[in-house]
């Protein structure tokens, strides 16, 4: 198989909620004007208790300066694996699972944090710049390495990590943060770039203007359902995660969908915002996923992690990881 290492410079950003306003301008014209911008990679998930951004450089130009915006002290790259080679966002979705042993897991074994995006077409896999040397050498076993410059894939070189890397000895990897499951049922979807005018408005209803009092009232009625949403626009491709009832008010044969038209439930990890630093979290819940066969996308955000599980799989998942999470 071939890891891409993708050429876009990557910034990772918390928009609090009450400052979501003063940056709508340049949101949108990110998601529905990309046309009017250089930006290739943009990712925009709303959770309770903020906007997680991911854009490029040119893309965070496009933002103002703000107290209500947080950014992670680093530059970010994304690597995506390729089955067969072909570019990256047309391959086939490969999901966090499949990658758990054979990335997640050696890169945690190193010591070396990655912030995981998974979207309707792939996984994106963020490293700090910074850590870029010594993941090649971690991966250049079992991966063709190559990166992607100007748009074009060229063979990766060795950035100076020494060869001799002694491999470290594998330790378990009990999950150490507290893991909740919302209610709702969400769909991991996609739509046409061409059809993106005709929902722009729903859309930005959705994302910047849909949690006012009749979110409030369901929630009160349901404590355990969260608002969660993400939307990605990555080299062209969309990219849409949304809870079944965000759905629904979508026209029909819009959205892409499953022929089994599937359901996913989602596992939140964290009591405290976990940082940045500390390394092997999405280990921690791939690799158990990995084992049992269990499908799964994730999505990092700025303070909390997502894994999205099918539904029928939910309760032997999270039996399974509050398993590993006793055997300490």
């Amino acid at each position: 198989m071939e890891l891409h290492i993708l050429e876009h410079s990557l910034k990772v950003a918390s928009i609090e909620k009450e400052g979501i306003q003063i940056c709508t301008h340049g949101l949108i014209k990110l998601a529905f004007l990309a046309s009017k911008t250089r930006c290739k990679f943009f990712s925009l998930t709303e959770t309770p208790e903020d906007y997680t951004i991911i854009v490029d450089e040119e893309g965070f130009k496009e933002l103002p300066e703000s107290e209500h915006i947080s950014v992670a002290d680093a530059t970010w790259l994304a690597l995506n694996v390729v089955s067969g080679g072909g570019n990256a966002s047309n391959s086939q979705p490969i999901g966090v699972t499949k990658i758990a042993k054979s990335v997640i897991a050696p890169l945690a074994d190193h010591n070396i944090s990655v912030f995981m995006l998974s979207t309707y077409q792939t996984d994106f896999i963020l490293v700090r710049e910074r850590d870029l040397p010594m993941v090649m050498h971690t991966l250049s076993s079992e991966f063709t390495l190559l990166r992607v410059v100007n748009g074009e894939t060229v063979a990766a070189h060795n950035l100076g990590v020494t060869n001799g890397f002694v491999k470290p000895k594998l330790v378990p990897r009990p999950i150490i943060h507290p893991l909740s499951s919302p209610s709702n049922m969400f769909c991991v979807t996609s739509l046409d770039p061409d059809t993106l005018p005709s929902v722009a408005t729903l859309l930005m209803d959705v994302m910047f203007y849909s949690a006012g009092p009749k979110e409030a009232g369901a929630s009160s009625e349901d404590s355990s359902h969260i608002r969660f949403f993400s939307f990605s626009l990555i080299e062209g491709y969309i990219s849409l995660v949304m809870d079944e009832q965000t759905t629904q008010r979508f026209p029909n044969n819009v959205l892409f969908t499953s022929a089994s038209g599937e359901l996913w439930k989602m596992v939140r990890i964290g009591g405290q915002p976990l940082g940045f630093d500390e390394c092997g979290i999405v280990a921690q819940i791939s690799e158990p996923l990995a084992t049992a066969d269990i499908p799964a996308y994730y999505i990092s955000t700025f303070k909390f992690d997502h894994a999205l599980v099918p539904e029928e799989n939910i309760q032997s998942v999270i039996g399974a990881l509050r398993t590993e999470s006793t055997a300490q």
